[in-house]
């Protein structure tokens, strides 16, 4: 099974223990995790790392041996511009890459799922991932 991106949604949902979304977060992890090896990138840790004061408390919350670290190629990055230029070309008002691009580039070049609650922007610009969302 290839292995599975795990959004920074998924982890904060977790780790905060979000009232709305820990439930499906931790369930669908749980799923992920028993069906492939999960992963981050730096972007991912980047994301994640917001909601902790010490890159301690962060590791523990996402620890190597059980999220493998994943480097960005730099074949994700140029789809990740491309797939920008097609979002600024149909309207999008953001004016830098958004992680959610490098993220999905990762996840297409690569061959990843992805394991998001937010899958919108992935179905649209990276149609041929796998997306495990609860749509």
């Amino acid at each position: 099974m290839k292995p599975t991106l795990v959004d920074s949604d998924i982890l904060l949902d977790v780790a905060t223990d979000d009232p709305t979304w820990a439930d499906w977060s931790s369930r669908a992890l749980e799923a992920a995790a028993n069906e492939s090896p999960l992963a981050i990138n730096a972007l991912i840790y980047a994301e994640v790392s917001i909601g902790f004061e010490r890159i301690e408390q962060l590791e523990q919350a996402i620890p190597s041996n059980t999220f493998r670290r994943e480097p960005l190629p730099y074949e994700a990055a140029f789809l990740a511009g491309k797939t920008f230029l097609k979002y600024r070309r149909r309207g999008g008002q953001r004016t830098s890459p958004l992680p959610d691009f490098y993220i999905g580039a990762h996840a297409a070049v690569s061959g990843f799922r992805i394991l998001t609650r937010d899958p919108r922007r992935y179905r649209t610009y990276f149609p041929t991932v796998d997306i495990i969302s609860p749509e």
